[in-house]
């Protein structure tokens, strides 16, 4: 069964995190952006979402609580070279008292068409402890908004049907 992949439009409903050209920097030996920048540029998507949130460097050293990546899937779909412009949006699909689901689409502007994703759950953290623990209230209520703002979409997100929330 196909996955159904959304349409540029679709993903420009979704407000973009972050918007960059590909450097020279970026590009691998096959002349494309290597895969460790598709990883570093959709997981500052992610942090975005993750600091509009509340979750950043005030929160880990006052609450001495953070989020960890617990698992992470990309694919692609089609290659940005050095020179294509793109643009990455963020789309928090599921979470649960202490892990958060995501998702990330980065768009190639240059020919109007999603060029990869990440799919990330994101576990809640006590820093000391080292383990899991709830999601505080505000912080929850936060991701909450970003769900029920995208709740309208009429499409759903390509998941690899292997990460999930488990409740």
């Amino acid at each position: 069964m196909a996955i159904e992949l959304p349409t540029a439009p679709q993903i420009r409903e979704i407000p973009a995190a972050l918007t960059a050209t590909v450097t020279e920097a970026e590009t691998d030996g096959n002349g494309h952006m290597n895969v460790l920048h598709y990883l570093d540029r959709n997981s500052q998507a992610v942090d975005v979402l993750v600091r509009e949130a509340g979750v950043d460097e005030r929160y880990r050293h006052d609450r001495r609580l953070g989020l960890f990546t617990a698992e992470h899937h990309l694919s692609y779909y089609g290659e940005l070279r050095e020179g294509d412009s793109f643009s990455v949006h963020a789309r928090v699909l599921d979470r649960s008292d202490k892990a958060v689901h995501m998702m990330t689409f980065l768009l190639d502007r240059e020919r109007d068409r999603l060029s990869n994703t990440l799919e990330i759950v994101l576990v809640h953290v006590d820093l000391e402890q080292r383990r899991s623990t709830p999601l505080p209230r505000d912080i929850a209520s936060a991701f909450d908004g970003f769900l029920a703002r995208l709740s309208a979409l009429d499409w759903n997100a390509p998941i690899c049907g292997a990460m999930r929330i488990r409740r």
